[in-house]
């Protein structure tokens, strides 16, 4: 039997364009995703989050599920493009939706975390010079950052400022799986510096507010990366994969720079880094109260000449999940560790856990999905190994709560543990959500 601490935070996730719907409600106007989904061949049978899970019209019976379950926390975001419809221009009735999902939640004692920054990001600002490329992006989300601060702040605990940097540069501007779409790696290193610079930003009007009971970090999609053989080839790229995924972004937040031998290796493929100006590193590094981890695989990497990063993924030994992904639970305690060694003592929160799985109806009308148990079970036996050992990890969020819109996988991938029939929007309990709240009442794992 494994005990978790009395005070542990046990949640679900979700986001705002995956699960909401009511894209054209209320005062919204189009994210890049809106744009992104409705572009031919951008997304799976170009399915979109037009309706996805009709959460903007059914957030109460979303959150009495949550109830049901037992979930002590609730990470959402907030949609950009309903508080700011146009550039500078406040929209009251999109941060009223959020306030009536706040108070159920509260009403239900669920605490709401917020992600600020979870990739919707308003099509006005895509089209004033690409969105994150323009440097006024910073401008923008420190103005949107600090409009929810004052509508919400003396109720939301924890604030995250962005959700995945990695995603929403590099594989957003760089390889162009995510909107915008675009291919160009200049472009992606850009992208990632106004995001960080942004994050910096917004902690430092948050600062300035002073609000009480209330913090603020970062969440970051960590992917620990493992030499395919002793080669020495083969350990100098894991180290740039490791540069690419995760120092990348650890690095600026934590140390206050960019990881010198990245620094050399993009410079030979995007020239100057003349978009980094003084104290801008300065403003990244500021510092946060908490850090959220995103984990859900690893990469086994091999030396490849001919590879921007001189590196390629090889499969590893170990069983998949649904997207591919290679399950590794022990590679979460070794990125926690490597968190605890090199970078930082903050509280950590595993913001994102969980696994895409074959799920189906069965006659009993439910949902058996035993290997995302047995996925999520072995992660948080890892979680627990890492608290044992004195690391400073405060809560762990599901994702996802309910099964939603896959980003470029439309509907065709399904997180949740709760599923949900998206012709007649009914949810149904998967048996990984009723497991779930034997754990949380438990605060127990039975090994």
């Amino acid at each position: 039997m494994i005990k978790f601490p009395k005070d542990f935070v046990w949640g679900v996730a979700t986001s705002s364009y995956q699960i909401e719907g009511a894209v054209n409600e209320d005062g919204r106007t189009p994210s890049i995703w809106d744009t992104f989904s409705k572009t031919e061949g951008k997304t799976y049978q170009g399915h979109t989050g037009d309706v996805a899970c009709d959460h903007y019209h059914r957030y109460k019976e979303d959150v009495e599920i949550m109830k049901e379950i037992g979930v002590k926390a609730y990470r959402f975001s907030i949609a950009w493009p309903r508080i700011f419809p146009e550039e500078g221009k406040y929209n009251s009735k999109g941060i009223d939706f959020y306030k009536r999902l706040v108070d159920e939640l509260l009403k239900k004692d669920i605490m709401p975390v917020v992600t600020i920054y979870h990739w919707d990001l308003p099509q006005w600002a895509y089209e004033k010079g690409g969105g994150w490329l323009n440097r006024d992006s910073v401008k923008w989300f420190a103005e949107y950052a600090t409009k929810l601060y004052e509508e919400l702040g003396d109720v939301i605990p924890l604030w995250i400022t962005h959700n995945e940097p990695w995603c929403a540069s590099i594989l957003s501007y760089g390889i162009g799986e995510h909107a915008p779409g675009h291919k160009d790696y200049r472009e992606a290193l850009i992208a990632a510096h106004h995001i960080l610079l942004s994050h910096g930003e917004a902690v430092k009007a948050f600062r300035e507010m002073n609000i009480k009971g209330s913090e603020v970090g970062i969440t970051l999609n960590l992917t620990p990366v493992y030499p395919a053989s002793e080669k020495e080839e083969d350990k100098l790229a894991a180290q740039y994969a490791d540069g690419f995924s995760n120092r990348w972004f650890l690095d600026p937040i934590f140390k206050g720079n960019y990881p010198q031998d990245m620094m050399e290796l993009y410079s030979k493929i995007i020239g100057e880094f003349d978009f980094i100006k003084e104290g801008d590193l300065e403003t990244i590094s500021v510092p946060i109260d908490f850090l959220g981890v995103n984990y859900y695989t690893r990469n086994i990497i091999k030396y490849n000449e001919n590879s921007m990063l001189k590196a390629e993924n090889v499969p590893g030994p170990g069983k998949r999940t649904e997207m591919g992904w290679e399950i590794s639970p022990e590679s979460l305690h070794d990125i926690l560790k490597r968190l605890d060694r090199e970078y930082t003592k903050l509280p950590i929160y595993i913001t994102e856990n969980g696994a895409a799985c074959k799920d189906e109806v069965t006659e009993d009308g439910r949902v058996h999905d035993y290997e995302r148990i047995e996925y999520i079970k072995e992660h948080l036996k890892a979680a627990a190994k890492f608290i044992e050992e004195g690391g400073n990890l405060k809560g762990y969020f599901v994702w996802s709560l309910m099964d939603n819109f896959e980003w470029a996988h439309g509907y065709s991938k399904r997180f949740g543990i709760v599923y949900v029939d998206y012709k007649t929007q009914k949810r149904i309990l998967k048996d990984s959500a009723l497991w779930y709240k034997g754990v949380i009442q438990r605060s127990v794992i039975e090994e």
